[in-house]
């Protein structure tokens, strides 16, 4: 059975600014790469493991997967089959501020 795939509130307004800060110069660009985001993710609800542990938690059930250019980083909860995507950090970023 897959997982549930869910947005964290900080995730929803990381995208909500990746999508505004692209269509500053490439408006009809920017909602494609929003929903191309949004579909790395959904490949998480088959392959919770997919991505590999965040370096700068020791916690194994903290992942993230590379998308161009941005952290997706998400916590996998096997006990509920549940994956919740913190956050979409830009990788020239800092260390990413995830709340877990």
């Amino acid at each position: 059975m897959d997982y549930q795939v869910g947005l964290s509130d900080s995730a929803r307004k990381d995208l909500r600014d990746i999508i505004r800060y692209i269509s500053l110069d490439a408006p009809d660009r920017a909602l494609e790469f929003g929903k191309f985001l949004i579909s790395k993710t959904k490949l998480l609800a088959k392959f919770p493991e997919m991505g590999r542990v965040v370096p700068e938690f020791a916690d194994p059930s903290v992942r993230e997967i590379i998308v161009r250019s941005y952290r997706v980083i998400y916590r996998v909860n096997h006990a509920h089959q549940k994956v919740e995507v913190a956050r979409f950090w830009h990788g020239a970023r800092d260390h990413p501020e995830v709340n877990l």
